[in-house]
């Protein structure tokens, strides 16, 4: 490969590196939560993300080009300064996108908000590869920038409020769009298409209606079910099955031994914000004949702010064997974590038992 050639795909690759950037340093920086100051430091990587954005609408109104590839080292300085505004904006938008997508990931805990988070993961990651006409890549912009939006404000409206009322995820989705529109139309040249834009969030609100999108700014912690429930000086535990040494991926066993009247126990941690109240619901579901029956319904309220996340607790009590499922969810039906097990009668093996805290 020559010279020009190996240049050419460099320049290629730097809007992954820039966004793959953004994803290590929040992956490393943000941690498992949201914190205030963070509201601020993505609302700041946004505001650069415009900024950039109506600077390079301007620099292709007046009719720029990019430099040639040359071999000199003045040449390679020119090509990499015109590189730069766009390589500095994938890196705002990986910084944002990094540390929303986590926690929407976190806060997956069915198939339908699986399927939605590795979604948007690839929308992002594929646009880079989209083509090399700079028309075209302005339009993916408006879609990328549309997109970041859409998910900061999906978190910072419900936490500067305190509320999960599905209200504020629509509205907090149209601010995103029409936000990323005002953008455009001040653009110089207006370059590129919008409908994608709007495309997407139509898309998204249809996904949360359909129960595809996590509750944010919800971030499940833990989930457990088990035996021997124990509530003691704020300590939270219950017993649970080991699982077989070759299921790596599980907490616990998939299979769970209950004797003729006993209880079955299922615990659960959410991370809420500080100041955001959620009304959540425990649920027990047997499937019979018809599918899933609903058993027991606990409702309760969570309190925002504790790091390891607030906690609850239900029963079933003498549960038949059979398989259940024990689900976490917002009392207006958005779920948030599914916890299958198959229960069958009789006591457990000491040698299997493990105590599982939640601190």
């Amino acid at each position: 490969m020559n010279a020009v050639a190996t240049w050419a795909l460099l320049r290629r690759l730097y809007p992954v590196a820039a966004f793959l950037g953004g994803f290590a340093w929040d992956a490393l920086t943000i941690g498992q939560r949201i914190r205030v100051m963070d509201f601020w430091r993505l609302g700041a990587f946004l505001l650069g993300a415009a900024l950039l954005t109506l600077w390079l609408a301007r620099r292709e109104a007046l009719g720029m080009t990019a430099p040639t590839a040359e071999k000199s080292r003045a040449g390679r300085f020119n090509a990499i300064a015109w590189q730069a505004p766009y390589l500095l904006l994938q890196f705002f938008f990986g910084g944002i996108f990094s540390a929303l997508f986590i926690l929407y990931f976190k806060s997956s805990g069915h198939l339908g908000t699986w399927l939605m988070a590795a979604f948007l993961g690839a929308l992002l990651v594929g646009n880079e590869f989209a083509g090399n006409h700079y028309g075209r890549r302005f339009t993916l912009t408006w879609a990328l920038f549309a997109l970041n939006a859409i998910l900061l404000f999906n978190f910072a409206l419900p936490h500067a409020l305190g509320s999960l009322d599905p209200l504020w995820f629509y509205a907090s989705t149209a601010a995103g769009v029409v936000l990323t529109h005002g953008l455009r139309w001040l653009a110089p040249g207006r370059p590129g298409r919008i409908w994608p834009a709007w495309g997407l969030a139509v898309v998204l609100m249809l996904a949360f209606r359909l129960d595809m999108i996590a509750p944010v700014p919800l971030v499940k912690r833990q989930l457990a079910v088990g035996q021997d429930f124990v509530q003691e000086a704020g300590r939270y535990a219950v017993q649970v099955e080991r699982a077989a040494w070759w299921q790596w991926w599980r907490d616990q066993a998939s299979t769970l031994h209950v004797p003729e009247g006993g209880r079955l126990y299922g615990l659960s941690a959410v991370f809420a914000p500080l100041g955001v109240t959620a009304p959540l619901e425990h649920r027990w579901e047997v499937r019979d004949t018809d599918g899933w029956r609903l058993v027991y319904r606990r409702p309760f309220q969570t309190t925002g702010g504790r790091d390891r996340g607030f906690r609850g607790y239900s029963w079933v009590l003498n549960p038949a064997p059979g398989d259940w499922r024990f689900i976490v969810a917002t009392q207006d039906g958005r779920t948030i974590d599914i916890l299958r097990v198959r229960v069958e009668r009789g006591a457990p093996r000491r040698d299997d038992l493990r105590l599982r805290d939640f601190d």
